[in-house]
C-alpha cells in the first residue's frame, strides 16, 4: 500500500471555520509569550482546548509555511561569562538547529557571534526568534544577515 502524503492547500482566511481562525489566534498568543498555557490562550479567544488540539498542527499562517529554512544571524554579545550559553539555550528552546557558530575574540567588552541556523523545526516565526534574542540582556544587536534553503 502506498504511503499517504500530506497535501496542503492555500485557503483565504475568511473561508476557514471559526474554530480554525480561533486556533490561529490562540497560537499567536502563545507565541507572543502573553500566556504560557494552551488553556489560557484558548480561553482568551473563546475556544475549547479540544478544538485547539484538533487544529493546532493543521492550520498555519501562510508566511510561516514559506519561511526560509537556513538563516544566518549576526549578534553582538557583551563579553560576560555565560552569554553565549544563554543564547544557545534560547536557540534550543526555539527548536532552532545551530549549524555553525563563529565568534570573534572579545574587544572592548563585546564579541561578534555569527550563527547559521536550520529553522525547519522552529516553533515560532523567525522575526519572533530575533526579537527574543534582541531582548536578552547580554545582546546589544541581533539581525538576520542572510537566508536560504536546504
Amino acid at each position: 500500500m502506498a504511503e499517504k502524503m500530506d497535501q496542503f492547500y492555500l485557503v483565504r482566511q475568511d473561508l476557514l471555520t471559526e474554530a480554525m481562525q480561533k486556533t490561529l489566534a490562540a497560537k499567536a498568543i502563545l507565541e507572543s509569550g502573553k500566556v504560557a498555557r494552551v488553556a489560557d490562550a484558548a480561553a482568551e479567544v473563546n475556544l475549547s482546548r479540544s478544538a485547539f488540539y484538533k487544529y493546532k498542527d493543521a492550520v498555519f499562517p501562510f508566511h510561516q509555511m514559506i519561511q526560509e529554512q537556513i538563516i544566518t544571524l549576526s549578534i553582538q554579545l557583551v563579553d560576560k561569562s555565560g552569554s553565549l550559553s544563554e543564547l544557545l539555550a534560547l536557540m534550543a528552546r526555539a527548536n532552532a538547529n545551530v549549524l555553525t557558530i563563529n565568534q570573534s575574540i572579545p574587544l572592548q567588552g563585546r564579541a561578534n557571534v555569527t550563527l547559521t541556523v536550520d529553522t525547519s523545526a522552529l516553533n515560532m516565526e523567525i522575526r519572533e526568534l530575533v526579537r527574543r534574542i534582541q531582548a536578552m540582556p547580554a545582546v546589544e544587536k541581533a539581525e538576520v544577515v542572510g537566508s536560504g534553503s536546504l
